[in-house]
C-alpha cells in the first residue's frame, strides 16, 4: 500500500489534537510539531472539518479540536476524508473493476485487499495510536516479524 502524503500529513494532525485533548491547537501549532507545511496542512484540515473529524474555533483561544472523542474517530474516518474511499484502483472500486482474461483473477484479489484494509483501519481509533494499545488483530500483525519487512 501507498500512502500519499496528504493521507500521512491527516493521520498525523489528527492524532496531535487526539492527544491534546479538548485544547485548542493553531494550524501553525500543528505543523511545527508534526513538521507539515503549513499552507497544505491548512486544506487538509479544511477536508477533516468538512467531513465532521475536526472543528475551528474562532478567536484568541482558537484553533483546532477534534469533533468527536478520540475513541470514536477511526483511521479510516481521516482516510477517507482526504483520500475517498478505501482501496480503489484508479478511482474506481474492486467491485466496479472489468478486467480480461487471465487478469480476471486480480479482482478477488482487490476486493479482499480492501477487507483486509478496512479490517485494520476502521478497528483503530485515534486514542489507540495515542495510547500506543491497539486491537488484538493489530497486535497480532505487530507481533510478527515478517509484517516488519
Amino acid at each position: 500500500m501507498r500512502m500519499p502524503a496528504r493521507t500521512d500529513y491527516a493521520l498525523r494532525a489528527a492524532v496531535e489534537l487526539a492527544a491534546n485533548g479538548d485544547q485548542p491547537l493553531t494550524t501553525d501549532e500543528i505543523a511545527q510539531r508534526q513538521k507539515i507545511p503549513t499552507s497544505y496542512l491548512g486544506a487538509i484540515l479544511a477536508e477533516l472539518r468538512r467531513a465532521s473529524v475536526v472543528r475551528a474555533r474562532r478567536g484568541p483561544e482558537g484553533g483546532w479540536t477534534l469533533a468527536r472523542p478520540a475513541t470514536d474517530i477511526r483511521l479510516g474516518d481521516v482516510i477517507r476524508a482526504v483520500d475517498g474511499a478505501l482501496a480503489d484502483v484508479a478511482g474506481t472500486r474492486p467491485e466496479n473493476l472489468h478486467y480480461a482474461g487471465p487478469a480476471q483473477g486480480l479482482q478477488p484479489v482487490l476486493i479482499a485487499l480492501r477487507a483486509a484494509e478496512r479490517q485494520i483501519l476502521d478497528d483503530v481509533t485515534l486514542a489507540d495510536v495515542v495510547a500506543e494499545r491497539f486491537p488484538a488483530r493489530v497486535r497480532r500483525l505487530l507481533d510478527d516479524p515478517a509484517s516488519w519487512h
